[in-house]
């Protein structure tokens, strides 16, 4: 009687164990996506059937090759990468090749790095490349599935600390920006569409993920789009997502940035800078709510929150018949206009201060602070860059600084260019050539300077030096 009542206790106790191990795997399993690369299909079952209790969604892959557009439909959660895909070749070359890919897609996604040739230079090259981490085959299970779960939660711990310094605004003293504080607060909880407007540098994305914070939608990521850097030919596909085969290099279905942005906000960056003929397309997903992929007929519909962005006049432009009115009224049921900063002079030095103490974590440096000759000489400058101007001037005097505080000295603020007029005969062409040419030289070929210093963005300095053939 007394063993049978033991090996009741002990099935009973070992029955509650199992409970509680399978309660412990069910939380883990939060709805995480991993996506498995490598070109043996043996490696990627065996992979499959022991993290099938830990992923609510694994994507196996034998070839790299679709693996960024995979990427950017899944968004997963962490990617376990093989570093070989050539028979005969195991210098690891492919893997860091793709790593550096995949940084480039998606700077947070952790990845972590699977090889069956334990080179520790290797290893700690992937680490310094941006890798989490690093696994041998033939592995161990236990090692594997810590290491996946281990990578996945500190990245979020960062994402989620990076968004919050991201999204932080400096409302500043002014009262310009008392009231757009007051307008902001009243129209980030509503799915109005916003149009966010000003001069370079004044901070309209770091104002768009602002209002996305404060609205219901902030559970998901904003997704932003820069209008002015997707070519032509692309823009369908980038936006509306294609089916494979569609065209040449479509080798597997993709989501485009509507749908990736479903129930969150899609933040379209220099809307100005869209092309007259591609403006009906977009007009016509904005008003249907759906979007038709490349190479499809089916409509899929989004739920989005969208907010635009742009320097230029729009009005204007609809007036010279280059932006489309119907569109222009679609985008711009708010209209917020940011101020310059020469608006907002009593902001200059407050925001300087935060970039100091900014740049000192990144640097590891221990400026204190402005000396009263500085803060007069940053206040009596015009900043047509704006904040991005100033951020990148108190960057450069806190690196090139040896004192704990900021003296007029540390700032070589350049002179804003002029155009010779000793050719009054010169053509608008030639002037705006001959501005851009001088901007260059007094930059020293910093072209982020020379982008601020001229009001213009970069995209928009490429274009010309390509044009003027600078």
């Amino acid at each position: 009687m007394y063993e049978c009542e033991n090996s009741l206790i002990y099935i009973r106790n070992k029955t509650v164990f199992f409970l509680h191990l399978r309660q412990i795997v069910e939380r883990m399993k939060t709805r995480k996506t991993i996506i498995v690369v490598d070109d043996n299909k043996g490696v990627l079952s065996a992979v499959e059937l022991l993290l099938k209790n830990y992923f609510d969604k694994i994507i196996l892959l034998n070839s790299p090759n679709t693996l960024i557009a995979t990427i950017l439909s899944a968004q997963p959660d962490i990617v376990l990468l093989d570093m070989n895909f050539n028979g005969g070749v195991n210098n690891g070359n492919e893997g860091l090749y793709w790593l550096h890919k995949i940084k480039q897609t998606r700077a947070q996604l952790p990845v972590v790095l699977f090889t069956a040739y334990a080179d520790i230079d290797l290893a700690v090259k992937g680490i310094k490349d941006g890798a989490s981490d690093f696994i041998v085959k033939p592995w161990d299970n236990t090692r594997l599935v810590e290491t996946l779960l281990t990578a996945i939660k500190p990245t979020k711990q960062k994402q989620l600390k990076a968004a919050t310094l991201q999204n932080a605004i400096y409302w500043g003293e002014s009262e310009a920006m008392a009231k757009l504080k007051t307008l902001i607060e009243k129209v980030a909880a509503t799915d109005a569409n916003i149009l966010i407007t000003g001069e370079n540098g004044t901070g309209k994305e770091v104002l768009a993920r602002e209002i996305h914070r404060l609205s219901s939608r902030s559970i998901h990521e904003m997704i932003t789009v820069d209008m002015g850097a997707i070519t032509e030919t692309l823009f369908e596909s980038e936006l509306f997502g294609h089916k494979k085969g569609s065209f040449t290099d479509a080798h597997a279905d993709r989501a485009g940035k509507f749908e990736i942005a479903n129930q969150s906000t899609l933040f379209l960056d220099e809307i100005g800078n869209l092309p007259y003929h591609l403006q009906a397309k977009l007009l016509t997903v904005l008003q249907r709510r759906s979007v038709v992929r490349v190479g499809d007929n089916e409509p899929l519909p989004v739920d989005i929150r969208l907010i635009c962005a742009t320097n230029c006049n729009l009005e204007e432009m609809v007036a010279q018949d280059r932006f489309r009115q119907d569109l222009l009224y679609r985008i711009n049921t708010i209209h917020i206009e940011i101020p310059s900063l020469r608006q907002r002079k009593e902001d200059i030095v407050p925001l300087s201060e935060q970039f100091i103490n900014r740049f000192n974590r990144q640097y590891g440096k221990s400026v204190t602070g402005l000396s009263d000759e500085a803060c007069h000489k940053l206040n009596n400058y015009t900043w047509y860059g704006n904040i991005r101007e100033l951020e990148h001037c108190i960057e450069k005097a806190v690196i090139i600084s040896d004192d704990s505080v900021l003296t007029a000295d540390c700032f070589h603020l350049p002179r804003k260019v002029i155009p010779s007029m000793e050719n009054e005969t010169s053509t608008l062409e030639e002037m705006e050539k001959q501005m851009i040419g001088r901007a260059i030289e007094q930059c020293n070929c910093n072209l982020s300077a020379v982008a601020a210093q001229l009001g213009i963005t970069r995209q928009t300095l490429y274009n010309k030096m390509k044009k003027f053939k600078l």
